[in-house]
C-alpha cells in the first residue's frame, strides 16, 4: 500500500470513528462547531471524579450522573438523545453506561443526578437499558490495572420527536435509531482508570 493509500485509509478510519461515536477530535467538542456539549464537572480529556464512578464491580464511587448542557443545535431539531459509551471496555463491543432519548427539543441541559433513580428528567424523556442491565446512569468502573478508559459523553440533535424503540430495547438498538435520525452531535471525552 502506497503512502497516499495509507493516508486515505487513516482519514477514512478517523471519519468512521467520528461518525460512529459522535466525536470529531480527541477530548471532544462538536462534529459541527456550532453544536457544543459542556459540563461543569466533566472536562475534555480530564479524569472523571469519584462522584461519577460506579458503586459496584469493585468500585466505590457515588454513581451520580454529571450535569450536562448543550447549545447550538441545528434548525429542524425535534428532540435530543444522550449517550455515555466506553469503547475500551474488554467486551469486544464496548460498554454503554447511559442511554437517554426523547429529550424534548426545548431542553438544553440535564442536571446533576438526572440519570439516577430519584433524578429529574424532562417529561417524556426515556432512559434506555445500559450494559449494566437496567435503565439509568452507570458510572465508570474499568478493570483494575487497565489503562484509563475513555468515556464518550455525546448529545445528538435528532430530526424526530420520538425514537421508535421498543420498551427494553438494547443500547445498540437505541444507537441505531439515533444514528438513523441524527442531524448533529457533540461530545466530551473524559477518562478514568484504577
Amino acid at each position: 500500500m502506497g503512502i497516499a493509500s495509507r493516508i486515505a485509509a487513516g482519514a477514512f478510519a478517523a471519519a468512521a470513528f467520528a461518525a460512529a461515536f459522535g466525536a470529531a477530535a480527541p477530548g471532544g467538542l462538536a462534529a459541527d462547531d456550532t453544536f457544543k456539549l459542556q459540563s461543569a464537572v466533566v472536562a475534555p480529556n480530564g479524569t472523571l471524579a469519584n462522584e461519577q464512578v460506579f458503586n459496584g464491580f469493585g468500585c466505590s464511587g457515588k454513581n451520580v450522573s454529571p450535569p450536562l448542557r448543550w447549545s447550538g443545535a441545528p434548525a429542524g431539531t425535534r428532540s435530543f438523545a444522550l449517550t455515555v459509551y466506553d469503547p475500551d471496555a474488554p467486551t469486544g463491543s464496548g460498554w454503554w453506561h447511559w442511554v437517554v432519548f426523547d429529550i424534548p427539543a426545548s431542553v438544553s441541559e440535564l442536571p446533576q443526578g438526572a440519570g439516577n433513580a430519584a433524578g429529574q428528567l424532562p417529561a417524556g424523556t426515556v432512559q434506555g437499558r445500559t450494559d449494566f442491565g437496567a435503565p439509568g446512569y452507570g458510572g465508570p468502573c474499568p478493570p483494575a490495572g487497565d489503562k484509563p478508559h475513555r468515556y464518550i459523553f455525546t448529545v445528538y440533535a435528532l430530526k424526530t420527536a420520538k425514537l421508535d424503540v421498543p420498551s427494553g430495547g438494547s443500547a445498540a438498538m437505541v444507537g441505531f435509531m439515533i444514528n438513523a435520525n441524527k442531524l448533529a452531535s457533540a461530545s466530551i471525552i473524559a477518562r478514568y482508570g484504577r
